[in-house]
């Protein structure tokens, strides 16, 4: 994260360098009882998405989840993604992009709760 200070507070940067992104998921993850329980309203019809945020480029994330990276504190990815994700899909999150770290919390959280009105499987953080 980053913090620039002032008048001895930390506050979160300005900088729009974030990006929210939509990964696709294989139609598998709506199996599990845990994705189920999350979406009651899911369109089979529908595919199945990760939604994250990141100060990186989303084809940069999406590498780290779909090959499992690593660093020294640990995963850099989510397991969901990992087991069942296939491919970005920009046209969902292209024109939102680029965004201040707090912008960039807030639409994560509504961009996932706006797919899953219209039906789609959503897993986010």
């Amino acid at each position: 994260m980053n913090l620039e200070r002032s008048g001895g507070r930390s506050m979160k940067s300005k900088k729009k360098i974030y990006s929210v992104y939509v990964i696709k998921l294989s139609n598998d993850i709506a199996k599990t009882k845990k994705f189920l329980m999350e979406n009651p309203n899911y369109d089979s019809a529908k595919p199945c998405v990760y939604v994250g945020r990141t100060s990186k480029t989303p084809e940069k994330r999406c590498e780290e989840h779909l090959t499992g990276a690593r660093n020294k504190r640990g995963p850099l990815y989510s397991r969901k993604v990992k087991r069942y994700g296939i491919k970005l899909m920009p046209k969902l999150y292209e024109h939102l992009n680029p965004l201040t770290e707090d912008e960039s919390i807030k639409l994560e959280k509504e961009l996932s709760e706006q797919l899953r009105e219209k039906g789609y499987g959503v897993w986010y953080r």
